[in-house]
């Protein structure tokens, strides 16, 4: 898959000192201890991963990770904030992977804090569908993380936006997604669907194909 999409972040560099890349079970996460969320995400979700016996119940075990402890200790941040903590990884995602695998996407390096319009909207709306999308045919390679600053609760930054890359592995289609960060948004998934050259604009990023 890494032939078919590759990640190159060119602001790492340039922010070396800032930017913390962790691999867990099911993710991989480019964490900004500045920002306190994750600029990059990367996961596979597939049929195997969703439709099983013993599904995992979500855990809501929110909590840093401890290979950042004190770099992502933000739960306080949150409290009274209005901000949703919300999963770039979704939980759901982790379903069939154990109780392991669902803590470890409740870390704070793979949380960013979302407004509920968004976190339970057209970016909850769209993490179904690409489940339903897996399921129908199977593999897909995701990509998303946040970027920008328009406030600070204490010490966490609330991004501007957030994005997604998708690709599918039997077809090859890519498709892209930028959310803005808002306490309203009336627009459907479909009508944040950009260019993959969108993202790359918003980001810094290079997406190779």
């Amino acid at each position: 898959m890494k032939t078919l999409l590759l990640l190159m972040l060119l602001t790492l560099p340039l922010h070396a000192q800032d930017t913390v890349r962790i691999k867990h079970t099911n993710y991989q996460t480019v964490y900004s201890k500045s920002k306190k969320y994750p600029i990059y995400v990367s996961w596979w979700v597939s049929k195997a991963s969703l439709i099983c016996k013993s599904p995992t119940k979500r855990s809501n075990n929110f909590a840093p990770d401890p290979k950042l402890l004190k770099d992502s200790d933000v739960n306080a941040d949150y409290v009274g904030s209005g901000f949703d903590r919300g999963h770039i990884s979704p939980a759901a995602d982790n379903q069939c992977k154990g109780s392991k695998v669902m803590d470890e996407s409740f870390y704070f390096t793979n949380m960013a804090p979302q407004y509920p319009a968004l976190n339970r909207g057209e970016w909850k709306t769209l993490e179904e569908m690409t489940r339903d999308w897996a399921i129908a045919q199977d593999s897909i390679f995701i990509q998303a993380g946040c970027v920008g600053q328009v406030k600070k609760i204490l010490h966490v930054s609330v991004p501007s936006h957030c994005w997604k890359v998708l690709t599918f592995q039997k077809t090859k289609k890519v498709q892209a997604y930028v959310f803005p960060d808002t306490p309203s948004d009336a627009k459907t998934y479909e009508q944040h669907t950009v260019t993959v050259d969108s993202v790359k604009k918003l980001t810094g990023f290079i997406f190779k194909q």
